[in-house]
This record gives structure tokens, sequence and C-alpha cells, in this order.
């Protein structure tokens, strides 16, 4: 496995903007800090679960039809070209929806968040099933994962107003190279 496109592309996913961060960054200004974190805990939770579920569903089909592992590949490639491209279009200039910030509301989001789904669906075949098939080198990639996307959210929660304000200031450029990594990434799983 390359271990540093797998890193790279979980903290572009989790890291850059999108419904998630955008809620939070918005409870942070809205309600405050404590109300964020409850609203992370719920998000981190759910997150960590849809890559449980991920997991699961793809060991299952890596055992029925080994050959789903090279469609699981494309879809992911396709899906991180895709998300480059949306990324290097993204404005972030415009307003975030307004959420209660409650540990329900950040755990139901996720599994609402077609980022999140997507992504928790293709990180475990595109980067951990090709290399890793025992259930403890699985738990320990949901395990890295899930920590990288609390590292995220509560990055947003703590410095939600600094990041809001570079990323209105240098979005373009910001998002050129979020874009150009995340592409970087989807180019190295055929290496």
């Amino acid at each position: 496995m390359n271990f540093t496109s797998f890193l790279i592309y979980c903290f572009i996913i989790t890291f850059t903007p999108g419904p998630t961060n955008i809620v939070i960054l918005s409870t942070v200004h809205n309600l405050g800090t404590k109300k964020a974190m409850h609203f992370t805990y719920g998000a981190t939770i759910a997150f960590g679960l849809l890559l449980v579920i991920s997991a699961i569903l793809n060991t299952v089909l890596l055992t029925i039809l080994p050959k789903i592992l090279i469609v699981m590949k494309i879809l992911g490639s396709c899906y991180m070209f895709y998300l480059a491209y949306r990324i290097y279009k993204m404005d972030t200039s415009k307003p975030a929806v307004h959420q209660s910030g409650t540990f329900m509301s950040g755990f139901l989001m996720q599994f609402l968040n077609p980022k999140v789904v997507l992504f928790t669906m293709t990180v475990i075949p595109s980067f951990i099933l090709p290399f890793y098939i025992s259930k403890s080198a699985v738990t320990a990639g949901v395990i890295v994962i899930t920590v990288i996307g609390f590292m995220a959210f509560t990055t947003w929660v703590l410095f939600g107003t600094i990041f809001k304000k570079f990323l209105l200031r240098y979005n373009k450029s910001a998002n050129v190279i979020m874009a150009l990594l995340l592409a970087y990434s989807a180019f190295m799983l055929w290496i």
C-alpha cells in the first residue's frame, strides 16, 4: 500500500470544506465551541460507523466476488478525480447552513452527507483491501481513518474562524493545491 497516498487522500477529504466541516464552522460561529464539539462527537461516531459498515460490506463483496476489487478501485479513483474537480471549483464564500449543534444532528448528518458516504465506501477497497485482508489490519485502517476524521472535525472547531478567513482570502490557491494533491492520490492508486 502506498501509505503516503492513503494519508493524503484521508487528510484532503476530511480537512477540506464539505457539508460537515461547514456546519461545524457555522455552529462554532452561531452557538459556540461547546455545541460544536457535541456535533463533532456525533459526526465522528457516525463516520467511524460508516467505515465499519464499509469494511464489512467490502470484505464480504471481496470474498464473494474477488473481481469486485478492481471495480471499486476504478470507482474510487474516479470519485477522487471528481472531488479534485469539485474542490478546484469550490466557493467557500457562500454562507453555511445553520444547525442545532447536537450530538444527534452531527451523527445523522454523516449518513446524509454524500461526501462522507462515498469516501467511506471507497477508501477501504481502494487503499486497504488490495493489500490487507485480516480483520486486525482492516480494523486498524478503520481506526486510523476515524482518528483522522476526528482530527479534521476538531480542527474546524478550534480554528474555524481562522480557516474561514484564510479560505475566503486565499480561496482559489488553497483549492488548487488541495485539488492537485487529491488528483495525485487518485493517480497513485494505480502505481
